[in-house]
C-alpha cells in the first residue's frame, strides 16, 4: 500500500532563485517586434499545465523502452502537457547533449531513464541551475543530489523471483535438505552501469547461494561475482558470445540445468549459445529473462525460454506522470519507498511497482491486461 511522505523540493526554491535573474535579463532582450531575443543559454522553464516534459530514453533497441518512451508522452499529453522525447542509441555522449538540449529549451520537468547512471552529474547540476526538477526512470541516476523523484520497479523482487523459479524448476528442497542431486547452473547479470543490476543480482543471490554452499547448484565456471557476470548495455549479442565461451570452456559432456538471466534480450542470446552447441528444445536448461518483450514470449510458448518477469511499464509510465504533475501543480509526489535508493549523495524518494513472474503457463496474463494481443502471441 503506498503512502505520501512530504519531501524537500529544491527544484521549485531553485527555480524562484533563478527567476528573478531570469525575468531582468529578459526583460533587457524583448525585440522591436515585442518577442524574446533567444541569444543566451537558459530559459526559465514554464510550470504548469501546457508546458513541455522532457524525456529521455536509453535507446531503441529495445522494444520495452520504444514502449516506455511512447507511453509516457501519450500520458503526459493526455494530462495537458507537451513533451519532447528522445532516445539517446545506447551513447551516454547522446543523452547528455539531449538532456543539455532539453534545459536549453526551457522543459519544465526531466524525466531521465539513463543509458550510465553516473554520468549525468554535470548535466543534472545545469537542470538544477535552470530550476528544472527531475524524475529518474526505472534506472536510478548516481551520484548527483539533483535528483528528485525515483518511478521503477521491486527490483530486488524481480531476482528473487527469476531464482525461486530456477528452485521450482529443478525440484530442489531446502538447501540444508541431505541430497546427492546437484545441478549445473550459470549466472548472467545486467549491464555495470546500469544501478537496477545490483538489486537483481542481490535478490536472485538472496535465493541462490545456499544452494551453492550446499552442493546443490554448481556454477562449473566459479564465475560467481557479480563483476564477472555483467553483459554491457545489456546485449545479446555479448550474452552469446559469454555463453558459448563459458560451455566451450567449462562443459564438455556436461550439461548445463539453468541460466539466471536477468533480462529477455541477454536469454535470447544464452539461447542461441546453447542450440549452437547442440541442445534442442527438448534439453534447453532453465532459461529466466525480464521484460516480457515479445521475442521472449513467443520463445517461452515455443518451449525454449522458460520464465519471464512481467514489468507492466504502462504503469510505470503512468506513476511517472503522476510524479511529475504532482511537481508541477505543487502537489504531493506519491512515493512508497524512502530509504532504499541511496544515490550516493541523497536517498531519493520512490515509488516501486509489483514485478509478475510468467511462464508457458499463465502467458495468457499478458493477453487480460492488454498488454499483447492474442493475434501477437500465436
Amino acid at each position: 500500500m503506498s503512502t505520501r511522505t512530504t519531501v524537500p523540493r529544491p527544484a521549485r526554491a531553485r527555480r524562484l532563485a533563478v527567476a528573478a535573474t531570469t525575468a531582468a535579463l529578459l526583460a533587457a532582450s524583448v525585440t522591436a517586434c515585442g518577442q524574446e531575443a533567444r541569444g543566451g543559454s537558459r530559459y526559465q522553464p514554464d510550470d504548469g499545465k501546457g508546458s513541455t516534459i522532457g524525456i529521455a530514453m536509453p535507446t531503441k533497441s529495445s522494444e520495452r523502452w520504444i514502449a516506455d518512451g511512447k507511453n509516457m508522452a501519450q500520458q503526459f499529453q493526455k494530462a495537458g502537457y507537451k513533451t519532447d522525447l528522445q532516445f539517446g542509441d545506447d551513447k551516454v555522449e547522446n543523452q547528455v547533449a539531449q538532456i543539455e538540449n532539453m534545459i536549453t529549451k526551457g522543459r519544465s520537468l526531466l524525466v531521465v531513464a539513463a543509458i550510465d547512471g553516473s554520468a549525468l552529474t554535470e548535466v543534472m547540476q545545469r537542470a538544477a541551475d535552470a530550476g528544472i526538477p527531475v524524475i529518474s526512470y526505472d534506472r536510478l541516476i548516481l551520484g548527483s543530489e539533483h535528483v528528485d523523484y525515483y518511478a521503477s520497479f521491486d527490483n530486488e523482487r524481480v531476482g528473487e523471483l527469476q531464482a525461486n523459479y530456477i528452485i521450482d524448476q529443478l525440484k530442489l528442497g531446502k538447501p540444508d535438505d541431505d541430497s546427492d542431486d546437484s545441478y549445473n547452473i550459470e549466472l548472467f547479470a545486467g549491464s555495470h552501469d546500469d544501478n537496477n543490476t545490483q538489486f537483481f543480482w542481490k535478490g536472485a543471490m538472496k535465493v541462490l547461494r545456499p544452494y551453492f554452499d550446499s552442493g546443490q547448484l554448481v556454477v562449473r565456471s566459479k564465475q560467481t561475482k557479480m563483476s564477472q557476470a555483467t553483459t554491457l548495455r545489456w546485449d545479446g549479442g555479448t550474452a552469446q558470445k559469454r555463453m558459448d565461451d563459458l560451455i566451450s570452456k567449462n562443459y564438455g559432456d556436461k550439461k548445463v540445468h539453468a541460466v539466471l538471466s536477468p533480462y529477455d534480450g541477454i536469454s535470447i542470446g544464452v539461447i542461441s549459445a546453447l542450440k549452437s552447441a547442440g541442445y534442442t528444445n527438448k534439453d534447453l536448461p532453465v532459461v529466466t529473462g525480464q521484460d516480457a518483450e515479445l521475442a521472449s514470449v513467443k520463445s517461452i510458448i515455443r518451449g525454449e525460454q522458460t520464465q519471464t518477469v512481467f514489468k507492466d511499464t504502462r504503469k510505470l509510465a503512468a506513476q511517472a506522470v503522476q510524479m511529475g504533475d504532482a511537481v508541477l501543480t505543487d502537489k504531493k509526489p506519491q512515493v512508497n519507498n524512502t530509504k532504499d535508493y541511496d544515490n550516493g549523495k541523497r536517498v531519493v524518494p520512490a515509488y516501486l511497482l509489483k514485478p509478475v513472474s510468467v511462464d508457458k503457463k499463465n502467458t495468457d496474463l499478458l493477453v487480460k491486461e492488454g498488454y499483447f494481443t492474442a493475434g501477437q502471441l500465436k
